[in-house]
């Protein structure tokens, strides 16, 4: 085998996205011969766009997977039914690429990695955002030890300013019952992924959210959560769809001082010795930390994105080369996000390993009494843009 022929299930804003990047060229392995969504006119939208593109259509994702085109499948449809479609591939012999987030609960993702786990094929995330070179250096040093032990987190990531129209531009948007979540669910399942990827899952988390602050919408559109690491770091999380301009600020202190990543850049203040060993020498300062030396980290400069993702995809099918994200990750995100909105439902602190069964339960109130928008106006977005200002769409 040469190349990977791959389907795409649901093509809204992400899932074109992935077309016009395979007509661009950009995937040299992957040729996607087949699409599927259950809106027929985006047939017409395929042939207005790529009229040369040799893409068949189809309206049943399930009728896609049984043509016998298919050796993969990416699946880019509402939340709810990623585990859904991911098990469906994974039971016809497909291999399969998740969009982001893995699913709207933990108890349904299990399900789904229990039979990646029994599957032969390649089950992938799109966690694009770990092929970032910021990201991918501050990993790199936290995980290497050189600066001790993290002590403190801080990610403040407000720039996912979106205004009503994009609420109203799907009926499922921003409903439990379509969405299962707000921004948590949309815009931050990368954020989140790169937080426990560079800094390990916390094992208590304390949220406060509100529903519908700054938008005509029932889930949760401003966030501040306290978390709690097993090593007794804290961590403070802040994100919002309502502030304009925003902020994409993470920060990680640490013994030997710390990182901040911001504005497409990685800084670093270096202390001379360990702050625990410091602060409790006899001839330590009485006021003023010992004098950090400062640099920006030099990184290789790549972020290949979603095309390294589907690139790396393909390679790790083709000739056994890594995955940006194993499927089975997608879960850790996931559990902090679920546990944010448990610990705003109950008005307290919840502990992880996460109660999955309450929070379903939970969840399962808010799905009873969502309410769905009558009229939506329906576009697909440019899908281009900077991560770092807050311009990538879902």
């Amino acid at each position: 085998m040469d190349k990977i022929k791959m389907g795409i299930l649901g093509i809204g804003n992400q899932g074109s996205g992935f077309v016009r990047r395979f007509c661009d060229g950009e995937f040299p392995e992957v040729d996607i011969v087949a699409v599927a969504d259950i809106k027929p006119e985006r047939e017409d939208w395929l042939k207005e766009k790529y009229p040369s593109a040799d893409i068949k259509f189809f309206t049943s994702g399930e009728e896609m997977m049984d043509s016998g085109m298919l050796d993969a499948v990416l699946i880019a449809v509402p939340h709810y039914d990623h585990p859904k479609y991911v098990m469906m591939g994974l039971d016809k012999g497909l291999h399969v690429l998740c969009e982001k987030p893995a699913g709207v609960y933990t108890k349904q993702v299990r399900e789904m990695n229990e039979a990646a786990a029994k599957s032969d094929k390649t089950f992938a995330m799109m966690f694009n955002q770990r092929t970032d070179h910021v990201f991918r250096k501050m990993r790199e040093i936290v995980q290497s030890g050189e600066m001790g032990a993290i002590k403190r987190t801080n990610w403040i990531i407000t720039n996912w300013y979106r205004s009503q129209r994009y609420y109203d531009s799907g009926a499922w948007r921003a409903t439990w019952s379509g969405e299962g979540g707000g921004v948590l669910l949309n815009q931050c399942p990368h954020n989140l992924d790169l937080w426990q990827w560079i800094c390990g899952m916390p094992s208590k988390v304390d949220a406060k959210l509100h529903f519908g602050k700054w938008h005509d919408i029932e889930v949760e559109d401003d966030v501040t959560a306290y978390v709690e690491y097993p090593n007794g770091a804290t961590g403070v999380f802040i994100t919002s769809t309502g502030d304009a301009p925003g902020t994409n600020r993470f920060e990680i202190t640490l013994e030997h001082g710390k990182l901040v990543a911001e504005n497409g850049k990685l800084y670093k203040w270096e202390l001379p010795e360990n702050e625990r060993v410091y602060c409790k020498r006899p001839d330590a300062k009485v006021y003023g930390c010992p004098d950090p030396v400062f640099s920006e980290v030099e990184t290789d400069g790549l972020s290949l994105q979603h095309t390294g993702v589907v690139n790396a995809f393909a390679a790790h099918i083709l000739h056994g080369t890594p995955l940006i994200a194993g499927g089975e990750e997608g879960i850790n995100g996931l559990t902090i996000s679920n546990a944010m909105h448990l610990s705003a439902w109950l008005g307290k602190a919840v502990e992880l390993p996460l109660d999955e069964d309450l929070f379903y339960d939970e969840l399962m109130k808010r799905v009873a009494t969502s309410r769905r928008k009558e009229q939506a106006e329906e576009f697909v977005a440019d899908t281009t843009g900077s991560y770092n200002t807050g311009a990538e769409k879902k």
